[in-house]
């Protein structure tokens, strides 16, 4: 059904003209002045009734109005010197039944103090846009090179010189090794040595990416693919990281759903974003890294055997903190002068009985378990040198429980007090040995629950409902 739209009177359209923030002047088919607003003829400095009637040539200074109002073609944005301010003026044709008639004209900052204001507003948009844009570019650039892989025993030069040898080639890496060893900065080391380094550097985590966002957040979607969809699509972290390199974290939590399609994704170089009619190109290089035993995982049936060798081409062990202890103590002193600059301390040091400590730690958490013990002793460090009153507990209390071991070996009978002890059920003291162990995993990982779960090799649920039965908080 066809709707008349109401007509508006005259009042409305001369209120509705003076609430515009551009002034306007309409000139007829010769350049004569039909119409010009009160404010447009108070800033040239004439009154309506002088204006009206007269040649646009004669009223406005520098004007092109007379010109469209004969060739009938628009001119946007125009650069309109007028009483010594720039205007921004724009000029359309006017047209009824096919016939031209006339033209209107349109300015934009009727005196300098209106210039400045948009000028000051324009730079301080420009300046918000450049520091997103800054940040944006940071956040997808390699921070790490190889120089910042720091270790000179065996295992860990062999991996950080076979990493260098592959940084030129485009075969896709699998980065493999315990959690906190170090492999996503062997990913970055690798991009920058590369020649894509140039370009974007996209880590993914997988385990953190809920299963129904995974296709959407790799891949991109269409405006209104599905219900909470941004208007107008997304880009995809592969598309975003087109001839570029990307960075898949903890591949073996992928689900096995996605596999497939990231597999099809890699050998035909392309992606369907979701929602889409059509494939788009990538360009890309893949670094994948685990903490799992992807082969198993093949084995039983929980991750693709053709997208492991897919990703297998190249494999780089990163070897535990515990089988390259001579390690330990140039670790420390890089990360120590990388915590002095975030605490503003200078000259620290560690004691001798300190470093040794450090050395005799199985370190579980490997590095980043390290960097945590470390951070804790700068946190509640008076003076300059770290001593072992800074460590926690459990690293100072490793040394005795290893005499006590040492001193009631498995064949040697117990002590005597021993049969003194009060026996208690059995759940309850796996209860106590299990809560022992989360809190121990919790400390070792800074209190990070996901971290702590994969330590133990417990599914993430699990963990948090054990966190929970026994009174323990993490983050």
């Amino acid at each position: 059904m066809k709707v008349e739209m109401k007509r508006l009177s005259v009042d409305w359209l001369m209120e509705i003209i003076h609430l515009c923030i551009e002034r306007i002047v309409i000139v007829d088919r010769d350049g004569m002045i039909v119409y010009i607003d009160e404010a447009y003829s108070e800033f040239i400095g004439v009154s309506f009734d002088e204006a009206v009637g007269r040649s646009v040539q004669d009223v406005i200074e520098n004007t092109r109005m007379h010109i469209v109002a004969k060739t009938g073609r628009k001119e946007i944005e125009h650069l309109q010197p007028i009483n010594e301010s720039v205007m921004i003026a724009n000029r359309y044709p006017i047209f009824i039944d096919g016939e031209l008639v006339g033209a209107v004209g349109t300015v934009m900052f009727p005196d300098p103090d209106n210039v400045r204001h948009f000028q000051n507003k324009m730079n301080n948009l420009m300046e918000e846009l450049n520091f997103y844009k800054k940040k944006a570019v940071n956040e997808l650039t390699s921070k790490y090179s190889f120089d910042d892989l720091i270790g000179n025993s065996h295992s860990f030069q062999a991996a950080k010189t076979l990493g260098k040898k592959v940084a030129g080639s485009d075969s896709s890496v699998l980065l493999t090794g315990e959690s906190g060893t170090g492999k996503e900065l062997f990913a970055h080391a690798i991009h920058q040595s590369s020649v894509r380094s140039n370009y974007p550097f996209v880590a993914i985590n997988c385990a953190s990416i809920p299963e129904v966002l995974f296709e959407s957040e790799l891949f991109g979607y269409e405006d209104g693919a599905f219900t909470g969809a941004k208007k107008g699509g997304k880009e995809g972290l592969f598309k975003v990281a087109n001839r570029g390199t990307v960075f898949l974290d903890e591949i073996g939590d992928m689900p096995l759903s996605m596999q497939s399609k990231l597999l099809r994704a890699l050998q035909e170089k392309e992606v369907q974003p979701v929602g889409g009619p059509k494939t788009l190109p990538i360009d890309l290089r893949i670094i994948a890294a685990t903490n799992r035993d992807l082969m198993k995982m093949v084995e039983e049936g929980t991750f693709r055997q053709d997208l492991f060798y897919r990703l297998n081409v190249i494999n780089i062990e990163i070897p535990a903190l515990r089988k390259r202890k001579e390690d330990i103590e140039a670790i420390s002193n890089n990360l120590l002068q990388k915590l002095e600059r975030k605490f503003y301390r200078k000259g620290t040091s560690f004691s001798p009985e300190v470093v040794e400590k450090l050395k005799e730690h199985q370190w579980p958490g490997n590095v980043r378990e390290l960097e945590n013990v470390l951070e804790r002793a700068i946190n509640v460090l008076d003076g300059t040198t770290i001593q072992l009153e800074h460590l926690p507990l459990y690293i100072r209390d490793q040394e005795l429980k290893s005499n006590e071991l040492k001193e009631s070996p498995d064949n040697e009978t117990p002590p005597k007090n021993l049969s003194q002890t009060p026996v208690q059920p059995l759940k309850e003291t796996i209860a106590q040995a299990e809560k022992k162990a989360i809190a121990h995993a919790l400390e070792v990982v800074g209190g990070d629950k996901l971290a702590a779960a994969k330590l133990l090799g417990i599914g993430k649920t699990s963990f948090y409902n054990k966190c929970k039965v026994y009174g323990l908080s993490g983050s």
